[in-house]
Formats: C-alpha cells, sequence, structure tokens
C-alpha cells in the first residue's frame, strides 16, 4: 500500500491510500462523516476489496491527512472527482466507487455527473441530508461510535463552520447511469433506511437493493454481516 498527496480544483489537499496489486478494475472507497481512510473500520475493508481489485481509499476534505474543511457533501464532489482522475491516470479498464454514508451520498452525486464510473455501491446514503435522522442517544449509534473510538480520527475531524448549500442525492438519482447496489439497515438510527428505498426506488439505471433487517449504519453493516455483505458487493462488481 501506497500513501499519495493530490489536488482538488480549489487546491485542498486530499490524501490516499493506494492498494496497487496490477489489477485491471480499481475500487474508490469513500468514508461518511467522522470516518478516515486509516480507521480500523476502513482498512478491514479496504484490504477486504484489494483481495480482488486495487483500491483506492481516501479522506475527504476535514478528515485525517487531508486538508480543508468538511461541508456535509457541498463541495467534496472536488475531492471525489480529484480522486477519479488520480484512477484514471492509471489507465484502469474499470472504475467502481464504493461510498458509506455522507460518501456514498457523495458517490450518487459524483456519478450523476461523470461517464467515467462504471458501478456504484451506496450503503445507508441520505436522500436528502436536510433530513437525516442521526438519532445519537439510540443504543444502536452511541454503542457501536464507542465500539470503533480511535482519538487520533476523531482529533482529525474539522467541519466547515458555516452551512453551504448542498445538492439532494434523491434530485439526481434518476441521471445516474452506472448499475447501482444500494445497501441498507433495518436498526440504521443515523440515516433511516427509507431513504435508501426512496433514492432505490427513484434510479432509472440497473439497479439492486440489499436490506439487512437488523443492520446498523454504513460501515457496521460490513462489520456486522461480512461474509454475506462482502459476497453480495463482490458479485455485483463481478457481474
Amino acid at each position: 500500500m501506497e500513501n499519495f498527496r493530490i489536488k482538488t480544483k480549489d487546491k485542498t489537499t486530499i490524501a490516499l491510500n493506494y492498494y496497487n496489486n496490477h489489477h485491471k478494475e480499481v475500487v474508490i472507497i469513500a468514508p461518511g462523516w467522522c470516518m478516515t481512510k486509516d480507521s480500523n473500520a476502513f482498512t478491514d475493508i479496504s484490504e477486504f476489496f484489494a483481495k480482488h481489485f486495487d483500491v483506492i481509499t481516501f479522506d475527504f476534505r476535514g478528515h485525517g491527512k487531508s486538508s480543508g474543511f468538511y461541508t456535509f457533501t457541498a463541495v467534496e464532489i472536488m475531492d471525489m472527482d480529484a480522486v477519479v482522475r488520480f484512477a484514471r491516470k492509471q489507465h484502469y479498464k474499470k472504475i467502481y466507487l464504493t461510498g458509506f454514508s455522507l460518501g456514498a451520498a457523495i458517490s450518487l452525486i459524483y456519478a450523476s455527473k461523470s461517464r467515467f464510473i462504471d458501478k456504484v455501491i451506496a450503503v445507508s446514503a441520505p436522500a436528502d441530508f436536510s433530513k437525516i435522522e442521526n438519532e445519537m442517544w439510540k443504543k444502536e449509534a452511541w454503542a457501536e461510535t464507542f465500539k470503533k473510538f480511535e482519538l487520533e480520527r476523531f482529533a482529525s475531524i474539522r467541519p466547515y463552520p458555516i452551512p453551504k448549500e448542498k445538492i439532494k442525492p434523491i434530485d439526481v438519482v434518476t441521471r445516474i447511469k452506472a448499475p447501482t447496489l444500494f445497501i441498507a439497515g433495518g436498526k440504521d438510527p443515523t440515516v433511516h433506511f427509507w431513504h435508501t428505498e426512496e433514492l432505490y426506488n427513484k434510479a432509472l439505471c440497473p439497479k439492486k437493493y440489499k436490506f439487512y433487517q437488523n443492520g446498523c449504519h454504513a460501515e457496521d453493516l460490513f462489520l456486522h454481516f461480512k461474509h454475506d455483505f462482502s459476497k453480495i458487493c463482490l458479485n455485483w462488481l463481478n457481474s
């Protein structure tokens, strides 16, 4: 695994981990809010996908080793674009996006604008940022957050202090042409599963919906249902 620093169009530095195993396809992994490429969860996710594809996992602005401030999907499409441009320079036959939570929202927004994405996996994507439930008092939320607590990761988070206008994934999902796998958890306290159902129902691209009745949020679906989650993602990308 190699570490790289790349620049966005607005000169923000984006840090990425590049697992170059000389495959013809690459999976770009986009973590959600308050998660980083070097967190234990995303190291596990990256290493799983790296057994089958090349992998690029990155820190959005305002996270980890990237610079800038996080705007909760308002401008992070520039971060994704910089990473996709990096991947295109490696001359991959196919580029896949796998996003979690707000990383999934950004992946959907980007896929609605780009012709260079071949497939998408959107895990716990919000249909509309303003309608995210974020019920942090529920056990499913605070217990899982406590399990994944990493002081260095939390200390690296830098949110932008002034709200910015955001694109709603539900408003652009019909423009996505890349086949998209939507995944949700029935007990998600952060982004309730109706978000994913609405996105799936409105999408016009080739699509599939996987629902984990007892599943929680984003990367927790991978951590709790690793075998099944992994199998579904591999089957989707290889189909």
